[in-house]
């Protein structure tokens, strides 16, 4: 069993909670029941109810505000939680960072699990640098850049 003791510890959250408005959640009800009247009208009722529970289950998420999670940097890798993400079965690291300096730094990991295979772990409140050269010595590094489903998340505001 790998040691657990912590080299670091520290808490965040997997991103900044943006509160929406009214109007946010009557645009999306409104292109959720013209998307299933859509599919309805071409006689594809199951995609009409796919439609409508995502637009339910999206409403309740931009509802809540993220967990805050537990980080902790040992030895065989990172712990978010009670779950290791061990360094062996990370491919690669990037360490990101927001230009205007108002956002804390953020470590983006590429992990070979198909579970989780992009983790993005803030930096809030630890030495960054500390991480960096860790992460430095166990895994490759290299640019990172944002994914499709990153871009679509930040224009829904998430």
């Amino acid at each position: 069993m790998p040691q657990r003791d912590a080299i670091l510890e520290w808490e965040g959250r997997e991103y900044d909670h943006n509160p929406k408005d009214s109007d946010w959640y009557w645009a999306l009800g409104i292109i959720a029941v013209a998307g299933a009247i859509a599919a309805a009208l071409f006689s594809n009722y199951l995609l009409a109810l796919l439609i409508l529970f995502a637009a339910v289950a999206l409403a309740l998420h931009a509802a809540q505000q993220p967990p805050l999670h537990r980080f902790r940097l040992v030895e065989h890798g990172v712990m978010i939680g009670n779950d290791l993400h061990a360094f062996e079965r990370m491919v690669s690291f990037s360490v990101l960072e927001d230009i205007e300096g108002t956002l804390p730094p953020m470590i983006s990991v590429k992990t070979e699990n198909w579970l989780s295979p992009h983790l993005i772990i803030p930096l809030e409140g630890v030495d960054a640098d500390i991480i960096y050269d860790y992460f430095l010595q166990h895994v490759v590094e290299d640019e990172h850049r944002h994914t499709f489903t990153d871009l679509v998340a930040a224009w829904l505001g998430f």
